[in-house]
């Protein structure tokens, strides 16, 4: 079965223009994945209980639904948000991990 396409992106976003909502936890709705990718530089994903995980261009992270979580940047970087109604087929996703 193909991977399934998103439904919704973000814009792109860089350090200065990522809205402070992404910056303090929040979680996507129930029966939606999200996948950050980020396009330059790197960013911290936090899940709610402080695991972590460094994100990167070669590395991104993955929501799953109803999960708490936040991104930090790490200096100078760019990403954006894809939105799935199913659970994506990426290779190289980043979950946190405690």
């Amino acid at each position: 079965m193909p991977s399934p396409a998103p439904y919704k992106s973000t814009p792109v976003f860089d350090e200065t223009t990522l809205p402070a909502a992404l910056r303090r936890e929040h979680r996507t709705k129930a029966g939606v994945w999200g996948v950050i990718r980020v396009l330059a530089g790197e960013v911290r994903f936090v899940v709610a209980g402080g695991a972590a995980t460094i994100l990167t261009p070669d590395r991104p992270g993955l929501v799953l639904p109803d999960q708490p979580h936040h991104v930090e940047p790490l200096g100078r970087m760019r990403l954006q948000v894809d939105f799935y109604d199913r659970a994506p087929d990426i290779g190289g996703v980043a979950a946190p991990t405690p």
